[in-house]
C-alpha cells in the first residue's frame, strides 16, 4: 500500500468495497453529510457517491459545510457530489436545508476548546439540536469520540459501549452533550439514530501513527504520556460510517468504531525508528492509562477492517519517508487532562 500522490491516496480511500456496493443497492433515499468539509467528510462523501454509481443507483449525496476551501468543494462536485454552503450554527440556515432520508453528522469542534469553550459547546451540543429537530424524520449517524470514556489500563482492554462515560475536560464533556442531545430527540421523535464513537482514524496526511512517524523521522522526542491507542484506516472508517445507517434505531444506538488491536505507543515508535534508522528519544514516560475502545460489536456487525495494522504502519512510513503532504493537524492523543 504505497501512494505516489494525494490523488492516488484519495482514489484508494474512496474506492468502495463489495459491502459498500451491496449497501448502496439497499439504500433508500438521498443522503446529506453535515460537516463534510473536514478531515473525513470529503472522502466519505466521494466513497458513498462511488458506491451508488457502482450499484447503478441514482440517489443523491449532498455535502454541507462552510467550505472554507473552494478546492475541497470543487473536488467533491467533480466526484458527482452536490454541495451546499451552510453555517450550522445558524438555525435558519439549517432549517433551509433540504429534507433527506439519511443524515451523516460529522460536524464538531475539538482544538481550541480550552481557549474558547463556549464555541466548542455551541458546535458540539447546540448544533445537534438544530439538526435533530430539522431531520427528525430521517435516520442519523452522529459522529462522536472515545474521549467520552474513562481512561483505562491497556491490560484491561478497551471500553465497551456499556461502560459509563467519564469525560475529562470541556471538549469531551461537550461531546457527551452532543450524544445526549441526539439521544433526547431520538426518543422524542422516534428518530432512528446511531452514535458513532470513533477513535482514531488514520489518513496518511494525519492521524496518531502519522504523528509518531513524523516525530521519529524528524528526530523529535516522543511523548509517551498515553501508553496505547486504537487506530483505524480512514477508508475503513468511511465504509463503517455509511453502512451504519442500517443500524440506526430509537432509542439511539451506540457503536464503538476502531481497529481490533491495542497499539502500544512505544512499540509503534520503535517500529518507525527501525524503519527510518533513527535513534528514539523518549520525552515523557507512560502514566499507565489510555483512552481505548473495544470495537468488537462493530466488527461483528460490519466486518473486520480491510487494511491491517501492519499494512497501515508501513503505508505511513512510506508516505512520511517520501515527503508526503501533511494536514498539520496533530491528534494530540497524548493529552490526558482533556485540554485541547
Amino acid at each position: 500500500m504505497r501512494f505516489d500522490s494525494e490523488q492516488q491516496l484519495d482514489d484508494f480511500l474512496t474506492e468502495p468495497n463489495q459491502a459498500d456496493i451491496a449497501f448502496a443497492r439497499r439504500l433508500q433515499g438521498d443522503t446529506i453529510i453535515l460537516g463534510a468539509g473536514g478531515k473525513m467528510g470529503p472522502t466519505l462523501a466521494a466513497r458513498l457517491q462511488r458506491s451508488l454509481q457502482k450499484a447503478d443507483r441514482s440517489s443523491k449525496v449532498l455535502a454541507v459545510s462552510r467550505f472554507n476551501s473552494s478546492e475541497v468543494r470543487h473536488e467533491l462536485e467533480s466526484a458527482g457530489v452536490e454541495t451546499v454552503v451552510c453555517d450550522l450554527l445558524d438555525s435558519q440556515q439549517v432549517s433551509a436545508l433540504p429534507q433527506m432520508e439519511n443524515v451523516l453528522f460529522l460536524a464538531g469542534r475539538k482544538f481550541g476548546s480550552s481557549g474558547d469553550p463556549e464555541l466548542t459547546w455551541a458546535m458540539n451540543a447546540v448544533v445537534p439540536a438544530f439538526v435533530a429537530q430539522h431531520f427528525k424524520n430521517s435516520r442519523i449517524v452522529a459522529f462522536s469520540t472515545g474521549n467520552v470514556y474513562p481512561f483505562v489500563s491497556p491490560e484491561q482492554g478497551g471500553c465497551t459501549e456499556f461502560a459509563a462515560p467519564a469525560p475529562r475536560g470541556e471538549y469531551a464533556q461537550s461531546c457527551l452533550g452532543r450524544e445526549r442531545v441526539f439521544e433526547y430527540y431520538s426518543k422524542r421523535f422516534k428518530t432512528p439514530c446511531l452514535i458513532f464513537r470513533l477513535n482514531y482514524a488514520v489518513d496518511l496526511r494525519y492521524g496518531v501513527l502519522v504523528d509518531l512517524a513524523r516525530q521519529v523521522y524528524q528526530g523529535k522526542p516522543i511523548d509517551l504520556s498515553v501508553p496505547a491507542v486504537n487506530v483505524l484506516w480512514q477508508g475503513d472508517a468511511n465504509s463503517y460510517a455509511m453502512r451504519a445507517l442500517e443500524l440506526c434505531q430509537s432509542p439511539a444506538r451506540i457503536l464503538n468504531v476502531t481497529g481490533p488491536e491495542t497499539v502500544h505507543a512505544l512499540e509503534a515508535a520503535e517500529f518507525f525508528a527501525r524503519r527510518f534508522q533513527r535513534d528514539l528519544v523518549i520525552e515523557r514516560e507512560s502514566k499507565g492509562l489510555a483512552l481505548l475502545n473495544n470495537a468488537g460489536a462493530c466488527h461483528a456487525l460490519l466486518g473486520y477492517p480491510e487494511i491491517s495494522l501492519n499494512q497501515l504502519m508501513e503505508a505511513v512510513a512510506c508516505w512520511v519517508e517520501a515527503g508526503g503532504v501533511s494536514l498539520n493537524k496533530a491528534t494530540r492523543f497524548q493529552v490526558t487532562d482533556g485540554k485541547f
